[in-house]
């Protein structure tokens, strides 16, 4: 197995829905699946992709993943609505729960979603993005591992817990905001750990409270810091976003929150005596003909993007960043020259398929 490896999207596609059919997803379910991961490691988000297909075939052999859901509405009011995800993988029961909020959105100018008793649902992108498909404003949002202490404790309490919020432009590329509420993603950990590289200072600290540059340290009883690091640098406000995000996917819409989310990492247990069923997502979608006529907002969305991205940069070889613009750059890219993988990937990938009899296209 080489260290590193180009493969190419269609058949990695093509082995991704043969894992999940082998799991017992139906051909549907599975092409969502792989399409959910897929579109993370097209945008260049890698530590979304199918870097955790192991992570979800490990929950199905945990029997905490039901391959066959029935997936349901729970409760509604008009445009706002809760989904039970009936333990079904998040990357069906997320999508499931947007396409609910569009339709409403179509019929009510706005809907809202609340879904409990699902599980990871990939990148938060993928479900945000799809309101765009609509000309609507899309927002997407979930709990997840507890990994995140809150400010001046060294608790794991919270996940990483991101927010996306998707909104459509004219000629200009789509403003996508996608953003964990930590100071780094734990995916970024787990990239800089399979490298056996150092974190920047700031992300984690130890158990006992030190600062440390180790992934490995959070395996080790340590704990992710909430965006802003420290209170100084504003912590308590990635603390607090955090916490709205645990409050809208876990408490508002039934699932487990706090502590008690059941975790996808393989290192946390699952703890006794939940509060709620599953991980849960919030998700949301918004029509722009409410607020304003719609070719006016595309034109001034323009307008805001071409301004921000001609701001006088610090110095002239890094302009000023739109949100989005990187990910929609590198779908390109690699839609084009196919999807990067480290070799530890890759060999996860030969050992899936291996156990599942699957035929796969890593050297």
């Amino acid at each position: 197995m080489t260290d590193y490896q180009t493969i190419d999207v269609s058949d990695l596609s093509i082995f991704t829905i043969n894992v999940f059919k082998s799991i017992g997803c139906s051909s549907r379910d599975a092409a969502l699946a792989a399409d959910v991961l897929l579109r993370a490691d097209l945008r260049g988000i890698d530590s979304h992709g199918v870097a955790r297909l192991e992570g979800y075939v490990r929950l199905y052999e945990n029997k905490r993943i039901n391959t066959k859901p029935n997936i349901r509405l729970s409760r509604e009011k008009k445009g706002v609505f809760t989904i039970d995800g009936d333990a079904g993988l998040g990357l069906v029961v997320a999508p499931k729960a947007m396409e609910t909020a569009i339709e409403k959105t179509f019929q009510y100018g706005n809907s809202y979603g609340a879904v409990h008793n699902s599980n990871h649902f990939g990148i938060a992108a993928y479900h945000a993005m799809m309101a765009l498909e609509h000309g609507f404003i899309g927002m997407a949002m979930t709990n997840a591992s507890p990994l995140v202490a809150p400010t001046f404790s060294r608790e794991r309490m919270l996940g990483t817990n991101p927010i996306c919020y998707a909104i459509p432009a004219g000629k200009q590329a789509p403003f996508v905001l996608d953003m964990a509420t930590s100071a780094a993603a734990n995916g970024k950990l787990e990239i800089a750990e399979r490298k056996n590289l150092p974190v920047p200072e700031g992300w984690l600290e130890t158990k006992n409270g030190a600062t440390t540059k180790d992934p490995k340290d959070l395996k080790e009883g340590g704990y992710l810091l909430p965006l802003g690091s420290d209170k100084d640098h504003g912590s308590h406000k990635g603390y607090g976003l955090g916490a709205l995000v645990d409050i809208l996917s876990g408490v508002l819409s039934g699932a487990s929150f706090g502590p008690w989310a059941p975790p996808f990492v393989s290192f946390l247990p699952v703890l006794p005596d939940m509060p709620g069923k599953g991980i849960g997502h919030f998700v949301g979608a918004m029509d722009i003909d409410g607020f304003i006529e719609k070719q006016d907002f595309l034109d001034r969305m323009d307008q805001w993007i071409l301004r921000f991205k001609n701001a006088k940069p610090v110095n002239n070889e890094e302009p000023v960043i739109i949100h989005g613009e990187p990910e929609a750059e590198m779908h390109v890219q690699r839609a084009k020259n196919g999807i990067p993988l480290t070799g530890k990937v890759a060999a996860s990938l030969v050992t899936l398929a291996e156990k599942y009899h699957i035929e796969h296209p890593f050297n």
